[in-house]
């Protein structure tokens, strides 16, 4: 006796469902069909366990995937879901959510503690099991000493949470074992279901035929309904019956039999009409089975629907990740899907994110204070107004409209209000090239700061405040751009950014603009070129003016006069850079909110008092403007090369 083993993969059903279906689709050319046309529809295996499977070799080139399928033959490294998570008090876990395919968890929680025990491991202070019926979700606590990814990469080495799996697609074709590409086991499957649904056919038509013929007769009779009772009461018993019958109307034995065994309630009326719809019914059936068994195309065709309805009924997504990659710890921003998500920080202290789609969400009477445009695999900065930054990565918000606490999420200093919240741009250079964050008080001083700078992890001071002095704006610059100052009193100016060197986290700026008497900055953006400029009032009043309207100056003037300040508009609030696609959020000090729609509002000269736009409740002002932070460079703005700071 010959023992041959064979281990193949489990795969997604949807995708060999449509894999099946493009062979189908192209029976004719199969020759000209490639293992990467295939490779289009099955990405690779999926295991009901989850896990990652990395389609390269350690070199980065080998497509270990394509090869298995090739040939039939080979091997990939298949890795359990783990990600690093901060944790209170600075700390920091693993946390594994799904095993490789046949690794037991109790198993590898045991391995583990005895590597931990040994000393071959080392920096794991805890590990505990928290899976419910929501899911696996087994946590490793790490030591404040120790680099959380060091550890995982030990788990990794040491542990069943990466393992190997051969693949060996070994299967019997006409009774001998044969070594299968992917390409040729599909084709062979068709061939089957081929087989499967001629046989089918063959025998369903069989019985048609037979059910037909039989109803032949038991028309036949209805026909001739008298002299057929006749010729059976005449007769002296059943034999004679049918000998009769059969030589009367040349009737098959069969059908003199079935005439024989009808009730007499076939007779009426309805039950004959339903004998001649059965026999119409199975005329039109068999007509059909031999026109598809003459015809090969169109067994395909019923295997493509018979396909389509298994894939509806039964297919569901896929499980496991496939990495185009070369294996190596994943963080969970690798697994996660690309969504563009609305970020909401509300005045009551909350934070949620929601689908772009469905535009930004905050809870009722809790009011936004600022909207950011993120991604789920990116994070998003907080600044309070004592110039306090903090860091969140965008999955970790909750999604809907209650939202979270921010300080559940971020350890920002308890009585801090958040003024800003921005998406942290995809691409940061580390030797302060930019981006940029441009920081404003309300006394006027600017500060600029590398993002490269914010990418750290817990609350740390961005701008140092003075006590009588609060942020008031944060703003992602590139280098190039120009900045506009608004102040309370109707004052603006427009300077280059570069007239504000780079600063550290401790500098505390520069001044800005002059204010006077009782001044104040109450908001600054930076300007669109081909864009607009927006400001509101307290009562209401929106103003907007075409950017090129204010000239631009040397930092530190008294600026120019961007709208006429009075009673009846009260001072300005808010100033926003926008473009006529644009939608802002005006936001009452009773919580009322306001979409605007850029486009809607005319045009007016800087001079220009601007128009009634809000309908606010009594006693209530605009309290503020939200254009929503954006994590892509404006149009026309350039990023500037690395360059020394001063």
């Amino acid at each position: 006796a010959v023992g041959m083993a064979t281990n193949i993969p489990p795969h997604n059903l949807q995708e060999v469902c449509d894999a099946l279906c493009y062979l189908i689709d192209n029976w004719g050319r199969l020759d000209r069909i490639t293992v990467d046309d295939l490779m289009n529809f099955i990405k690779g295996p999926d295991f009901p366990t989850g896990g990652v499977v990395f389609r390269y070799a350690d070199d980065g080139e080998t497509d270990v995937l394509r090869a298995a399928y090739a040939v039939g033959k080979g091997q990939f490294i298949l890795q359990a879901r783990a990600h690093i998570e901060e944790a209170e008090r600075g700390k920091v876990r693993i946390v594994v959510t799904e095993l490789p395919y046949q690794v037991n968890k109790a198993a590898l929680i045991e391995r583990i503690a005895e590597l931990v025990r040994e000393g071959r491991i080392e920096g794991i202070t805890d590990l505990r099991d928290e899976s419910d019926r929501r899911g696996m979700r087994l946590v490793i606590e790490v030591a404040r000493t120790a680099d959380p990814r060091q550890v995982l990469a030990a788990l990794y080495k040491h542990t069943p949470m990466q393992t190997t799996f051969g693949v060996q697609m070994l299967a019997l074709v006409d009774g001998e074992p044969r070594l299968l590409p992917l390409k040729r086991m599909l084709q062979l499957f068709l061939e089957h279901r081929q087989q499967v649904v001629r046989r089918r056919s063959e025998y369903e038509l069989a019985r048609a035929q037979e059910r037909a013929h039989i109803l032949e007769g038991l028309l036949t009779a209805l026909a001739h309904l008298d002299e057929v009772i006749a010729l059976i009461r005449r007769s002296k018993d059943a034999e004679e019956a049918k000998a009769g019958l059969m030589r009367r109307y040349r009737l098959t034995e069969v059908q003199a039999l079935a005439i024989l065994e009808m009730p007499l309630r076939r007779l009426a009326r309805l039950e004959r009409e339903k004998i001649e719809a059965e026999y119409k019914e199975k005329q039109r059936r068999i007509r059909e089975l031999e026109d598809l068994l003459a015809h090969p195309k169109k067994i395909l065709g019923v295997i493509r629907a018979e396909l389509q309805e298994l894939k509806a009924k039964y297919g569901d997504a896929r499980r496991t990740w496939i990495a185009d990659r070369p294996r190596g710890a994943l963080t969970v921003e690798d697994l996660l899907p690309d969504q563009a998500v609305w970020v909401t920080i509300t005045a009551g202290g909350r934070i949620l994110r929601a689908p772009v789609r469905g535009g930004p969400a905050w809870p009722s009477g809790d009011p936004p204070v600022a909207l950011a445009r993120g991604s789920t695999r990116g994070a998003v900065v907080l600044f309070t107004e004592r110039g306090t930054a903090a860091g969140v990565a965008v999955h970790r918000i909750p999604e809907g409209e209650e939202g979270a606490p921010v300080r559940d999420l971020v350890p920002l200093p308890e009585g801090e209000k958040i003024v800003a919240a921005l998406p942290m741009p995809g691409r940061i250079n580390g030797n302060g090239a930019g981006p940029y964050v441009f920081l404003v008080t309300r006394n006027a001083l600017c500060k600029r700061i590398a993002w490269a700078d914010l990418n750290r992890p817990g609350a740390f001071p961005a701008m140092g405040v003075a006590e009588d002095d609060a942020l008031v704006a944060a703003f992602t610059t590139w280098g190039e751009g120009e900045v506009l100052l608004a102040t309370a009193a109707g004052q603006a100016i427009r300077f280059a950014e570069e007239e504000v060197r780079v600063m550290g986290l401790s500098a505390a700026g520069v001044l800005g603009i002059k204010l006077g008497e009782d001044d104040r900055v109450i908001g600054a953006t930076l300007v669109k070129p081909k864009g607009d400029v927006v400001v509101g009032m307290a009562q209401g009043f929106l103003k907007r003016t075409a950017a090129k309207e204010y000239p631009r100056q040397g930092r530190y003037g008294v600026g120019v006069q961007t709208a006429t300040v009075s009673a009846k508009t009260g001072p300005l609030v808010a100033v926003a850079a926008v473009e006529e696609s644009e939608t802002l959020w005006a936001v009452g000090s009773r919580g009322t909110v306001k979409a605007v729609k850029v486009k809607e509002l005319p045009r007016s000269g800087r001079a220009r008092p601007g128009t009634p736009a809000l309908s606010l409740k009594s006693n209530e002002t605009l309290a503020r403007l939200i254009a929503p932070a954006v994590s892509e460079k404006p149009a026309g703005q350039k990023e500037r090369r690395a360059r020394s700071r001063r």
